[in-house]
């Protein structure tokens, strides 16, 4: 693997089996990927833990250890949430190979990435899919779709893997990081709810929308600056106004 698998992350979020845990830098190390982040979650030093590591050990020591899963992307402008069920707000939801090319053609010191797996049991939660630039699953049996934690990160390494055999691009533009792409949507919303444009009882409903545009639209730091300067100018611009709209 080349110089691009230093500037992925996997991040666990909420990891409930100890053995996973050591399962999942194993598989990271067989692939060459040595970026853990893990969001809460049970002891990464449990004796489980370092009993599936193996060999992987110093994956578990160098893990970077984090209390939401925010934080954990703040830094990375590339951001892939994994999930099995498909609906309404995880629409246009990527295969691991698809995940692969995207990274390859964008993934540098300057532009990291990472990649989210949920809990055991329940996986990622809305928001936090909300969170991430894309979405990803791995196609399986429909009697029986649910694979090991480990299961799923080996897929997504192996593939990372062989596109990594190739060469890859890199955007000459900074994406934005998802921490700023985060504080755009955090002006966007209370701007919005101001003037009137969200729902009071579901203001949610429509910016789920509104990220998946902008995620599309891999925004750099200046297009960024740009809305967020737009948003700035509305919010004075409409000082006084009590939200109801004008028939």
């Amino acid at each position: 693997m080349n110089c691009t698998s230093d500037n992925i992350s996997i991040v666990m979020v909420e990891p409930q089996s100890p053995g996973n845990i050591g399962m999942v830098c194993r598989a990271m190390k067989n692939m060459g990927l040595s970026r853990l982040r893990l969001v809460k979650g049970c002891d990464r030093f449990h004796p489980e833990s370092v009993k599936f590591a193996v060999a992987a050990r110093n994956l578990l020591e160098q893990a970077e250890l984090f209390d939401d899963l925010a934080s954990a992307l703040a830094d990375c402008p590339l951001t892939v949430g994994t999930t099995r069920r498909h609906g309404k707000y995880r629409q246009e939801i990527l295969a691991p190979a698809e995940v692969a090319g995207l990274l390859k053609a964008q993934v540098s010191p300057d532009c990291p990435a990472a990649i989210v797996f949920g809990r055991e049991d329940s996986g990622l939660t809305t928001d936090e899919l909300a969170l991430c630039r894309w979405h990803a699953t791995i196609p399986s049996s429909a009697e029986y779709g649910s694979l090991n934690l480990s299961q799923a990160v080996l897929i997504f390494c192996y593939e990372l893997g062989k596109a990594a055999d190739s060469p890859g691009g890199g955007r000459k533009e900074p994406l934005s990081t998802s921490g700023e792409m985060e504080s755009l949507f955090v002006q966007m919303d209370a701007c919005l709810q101001k003037i009137g444009f969200l729902n009071e009882q579901n203001p949610g409903h429509i910016m789920r929308s509104l990220r998946r545009m902008l995620f599309r639209a891999d925004l750099d730091n200046r297009e960024v600056a740009i809305l967020r300067g737009m948003f700035t100018q509305i919010d004075w611009a409409s000082t006084g106004f009590d939200g109801r709209k004008r028939s």
